[in-house]
């Protein structure tokens, strides 16, 4: 199916239009709830059941069903939407389908992003933001070295009439396919929850904090005058201590039973690794991290950021990620 779900209007609202990738996902249904008020969406997703979802919530919202993968048909979107912001969040992005999938990793997070790129150059879009992930730093597994890739092309196709930059993000806690709704789901039905390993440790946050990175980042594109890498200072969660919190919540407050690592995974995950450390800068509000440029603060981060060094949460900032769940139970 190829065809946009509704005509594209004029945009009369006043409101800047922001194009997204993958929309109908988590990340980007957080940023359109976030920032509805500041610009007028539009979407392109290849899954019609969250297409659906995502204009029950947001009906001014404008989707076409397309994928990344084909160049001439995302182009053809581009030049008939003109955005003045484009998010790219399509990927593959599920560590051990990509180890065991390669060649469509390739083919979606690789090829797909540089037909993204060229859909940007082509419709002169102002400012184009991709969504990486800590796994692209010091990356070990396909899924990381798509990301990494992807993070470089956009960089190098920065130019005055395209600004390209990256948002690097971490675990998304409550992310379609993430292990929290799935161990919150076991809980309720009193099932043991599967741990791959004690000792592992992930840093984590919010879908809204996510959002408000996003945001951050198209900000500080506007008034870049280099290409940049940003993500966020975040802590760390134990992946055992956030079992038993659920499990205490939700569940029977059994231990977790540890089943051992997937292929592609590993205990702990970098977001800035001590090879960036030359060109990783605190931004001026000391939240945030710039990769690649001083433009927004000019003191240098002097240790890696990782699952391992950061602060750990403890169990009020473990129930924090999922709220939501607590609230509605």
């Amino acid at each position: 199916m190829n065809t946009q779900t509704k005509d594209t209007q004029p945009n009369n609202s006043g409101k800047r239009k922001l194009l997204i990738t993958g929309g109908s996902g988590t990340v980007g249904m957080a940023f359109m709830r976030e920032y509805r008020d500041e610009f007028e969406f539009y979407n392109i997703s290849r899954n019609e059941t969250y297409i659906a979802e995502l204009e029950r919530e947001f009906p001014d919202a404008i989707s076409y069903v397309a994928d990344i993968t084909d160049g001439d048909r995302l182009t053809n979107i581009f030049l008939k939407v003109k955005p003045d912001v484009v998010i790219h969040a399509a990927a593959l992005k599920h560590v051990n389908l990509a180890e065991l999938h390669p060649s469509t990793t390739v083919e979606v997070n690789i090829l797909g992003s540089l037909n993204v790129i060229k859909a940007c150059i082509r419709a002169e879009v102002p400012i184009a933001v991709a969504i990486s992930t800590d796994k692209a730093c010091q990356p070990e597994n396909i899924y990381g070295y798509s990301k990494k890739i992807t993070e470089q092309l956009f960089m190098e196709h920065y130019n005055e009439n395209t600004k390209f930059s990256c948002a690097r993000f971490s675990n998304v806690a409550g992310s379609n396919g993430s292990v929290i709704p799935f161990w919150i789901k076991s809980a309720k039905n009193n099932e043991r929850l599967k741990l791959t390993d004690a000792r592992m440790n992930r840093l984590m946050f919010t879908v809204q904090e996510a959002a408000q990175l996003i945001r951050q980042t198209i900000a500080y594109t506007e008034i870049s005058t280099e290409s940049f890498v940003l993500s966020r200072i975040m802590k760390s969660v134990n992946m055992r201590e956030l079992a038993n919190v659920i499990s205490k919540e939700f569940g029977d407050k059994s231990e977790p039973e540890i089943v051992g690592l997937r292929p592609g995974e590993r205990l702990n995950e970098s977001l800035v690794s001590q090879v960036e450390l030359s060109n990783a800068y605190y931004t001026e509000d000391g939240e945030h991290i710039a990769l690649h440029t001083d433009n927004f603060g000019s003191k240098r981060l002097t240790e890696e950021l990782s699952s391992l060094t950061a602060e750990y949460m403890d169990d009020d900032e473990i129930r924090f990620l999922f709220q939501d769940e607590l609230t509605s139970s």
